[in-house]
């Protein structure tokens, strides 16, 4: 039980870290059995969790497996675990000689959330260099290998964004390089690295808070183009480094991250996501939508 103002909320809260794709089944089934509300959670890297808490199974994937196979002359294949830290993979394959995934260099996650959210960097995107991958179903805990294909991939999304199925493992097809041409790729990680520290905040932020948006969604053309990143709306208003709510506030390097101080409740990051909401809408009509993934709410908190 935990005490929020005057106010007692009582949480039945599970927690599980499953090793393998037998014991993500058993979690997925105990879940069924008890009709307990899932979140599946990777290091939380996109999220803001209500200060009220969730009430069911969180489930921890700490499957972190990684493989390889021979395909041809020219590539390989990686196999990878729901649980591995992304950074770590990128390492472990410039260390074995494969490049392709440093493009997403400093962009913190799992495989799993990584796959989720099909992560992005510039012109590369993740689903570019996935090949199939292990999912489970959430209700019957089956097991099924699926291609690239079945996971309808667009910018920010993917079909396990529906919910009925979460990732086990993904396998890449990597290029071998020899020994210079993968010493290479590590200065340009961290060099991606170094970039991405300029450009946003890398502590106390659950990233970019608001998704873009889609071209039926925006009129305003740059260079015969629909201008859909919200962070250019954003800017316009002039809430990066200004617009705060308590300790959280617009990051100074990116208008669309919040920032803790250090003592902002998640319900000082909502009703500054609100406002932030409110501005654009009221300066350009159009309303940003949450790429932040929302756990333990009631309903939508935002407008």
């Amino acid at each position: 039980m935990i005490k929020i103002g005057l106010k007692q909320v009582v949480l039945h809260v599970f927690f599980a870290e499953p090793i393998n794709s037998q014991e993500f089944q058993a979690a997925l089934s105990y879940a069924q059995t008890m009709n307990l509300p899932l979140c599946i959670l990777g290091e939380g890297a996109n999220v803001l969790i209500s200060d009220e808490g969730f009430d069911g199974l969180v489930i921890r994937p700490q499957l972190k497996q990684v493989k390889r196979y021979w395909l041809d002359e020219t590539y390989d294949i990686v196999e990878a675990g729901a649980g591995v830290r992304f950074p770590d993979l990128i390492a472990w394959c410039l260390e074995h000689n494969l490049s392709g995934l440093e493009e997403f260099s400093g962009i913190p996650g799992t495989v799993g959330g990584s796959v989720f959210i099909n992560i992005h960097y510039f012109e590369f995107l993740l689903s570019q260099f996935i090949v199939s991958a292990t999912v489970i179903h959430k209700k019957t805990a089956e097991l099924l290998t699926v291609g690239n294909d079945w996971f309808n991939f667009g910018y920010n999304q993917s079909r396990l964004h529906d919910g009925d199925y979460y990732l086990a493992s993904a396998t890449f097809k990597l290029k071998r390089v020899d020994t210079p041409t993968a010493m290479y790729a590590k200065g340009r990680s961290d060099e991606i690295i170094r970039h991405r520290a300029k450009r946003y905040p890398t502590a106390f932020t659950c990233g970019s808070f608001f998704r873009n948006f889609y071209d039926h969604e925006v009129t305003l053309m740059s260079h015969g183009q629909k201008l859909i990143y919200v962070a250019y709306y954003l800017d316009k208003i002039g809430v990066k480094g200004q617009l705060s709510v308590g300790d959280a506030i617009v990051s100074y390097q990116h208008a669309n991250m919040i920032v803790n101080k250090g003592k902002a409740t998640t319900y000082d990051i909502i009703v500054l996501a609100q406002k932030m909401q409110k501005m654009v809408f009221d300066h350009f009509g159009i309303l940003p939508q949450p790429e932040c993934r929302l756990i333990g709410f009631k309903k939508n908190p935002l407008l």
